[in-house]
């Protein structure tokens, strides 16, 4: 019989705990609702108020998984909301706001959260810019660290901070905060500009064209993400990669440093956290203002 709990007053049937859904380290589906839990203090503010997409892994990161935009039919009544207009149809959103919606998504084998970079208030105003490094073997997570270097410094150079995380798998995310009124039709001409001005001055490591048979060995600077219709993967979030690696938010200190390490399980993320707090944190509140190129 699965368990019944109380989550700050919602009540939530768990079921099949434990389900291995990471086969190489036994990580449970009880293990993922823990892990979720236990970080819903950082990661609840880059969640709250975001349309929401999920990616579900229901027989674990070896099997089928599936994106859902639309809230699951079978949605508690309290799980909040919203219509988003997506081409010729609206689409019922999930927005995790609260412990107990972060709680049901994790029990729907929801290992990822990819949530929108706009609020779902108002979904043509991101409040943030993406960049999306994405290596082309044999590059990996050095060539990464190089080209987020020269993206903070190129950003510094125009006036514009920015924050590193790991993406979790094989690259890393560059977020530049906004906060500030902005669509998608500044921010994106804006990062595909960018994109192509570190292609052209760094050609031997950078790639900013979708190509992907230009990738090898080198860094694709994806641009594209900063799109009404894209996200990115959360901070916070799990990967469904084994062994239960978290995109993390890293400090530039470490981007610099070659020995540092950049890849981080659940347990070694709770620690970061427990130490220095959210890291990520400045990205919700700093406001800047987006120069013309």
């Amino acid at each position: 019989m699965a368990p019944e709990v109380d989550v700050e007053g919602r009540r939530l049937k768990l079921s099949n705990l434990d389900k291995v859904l990471f086969p190489e380290t036994g990580f449970t589906k009880g293990h993922v609702i823990d892990y979720y839990t236990r970080v819903a203090p950082a990661v609840l503010p880059h969640l709250r108020g975001r349309a929401l997409t999920l990616k579900r892994y229901p027989n674990g990161v070896e099997g089928h998984f599936f994106y859902e935009k639309q809230k699951p039919s079978l949605a508690p009544e309290w799980v909040r909301t919203e219509k988003i207009e997506a081409g010729d149809r609206m689409i019922d959103f999930v927005l995790c706001d609260d412990l107990a919606t972060l709680v049901w998504l994790a029990n729907l084998a929801d290992l990822e959260l990819h949530p929108s970079l706009a609020l779902a208030k108002d979904p043509d105003r991101p409040t943030v810019i993406a960049f999306d490094l994405d290596p082309g073997p044999p590059a990996g997570l050095p060539e990464c660290r190089r080209v987020a270097l020269l993206l903070r410094d190129t950003l510094a150079h125009i006036g514009l901070e920015c924050f590193p995380k790991s993406s979790g798998s094989k690259g890393m995310q560059v977020y530049v905060p906004l906060n500030t009124p902005v669509t998608y039709d500044d921010t994106k001409p804006f990062a595909h500009a960018l994109a192509q001005l570190l292609e052209r001055e760094h050609g031997d490591l950078i790639v900013s064209r979708m190509k992907k048979s230009l990738r090898t060995g080198k860094v694709f600077i994806d641009w594209s993400q900063n799109d009404r219709h894209k996200t990115t993967v959360a901070v916070y979030s799990l990967r469904a990669r084994e062994p239960a690696t978290v995109s993390t938010p890293l400090t530039w200190d470490e981007v610099e440093d070659d020995d540092c390490k950049l890849m981080f399980e659940t347990h070694e993320l709770l620690d970061r956290v427990a130490e220095h707090g959210d890291l990520f944190e400045p990205v919700l509140k700093l406001e800047q203002r987006l120069p013309k190129l």
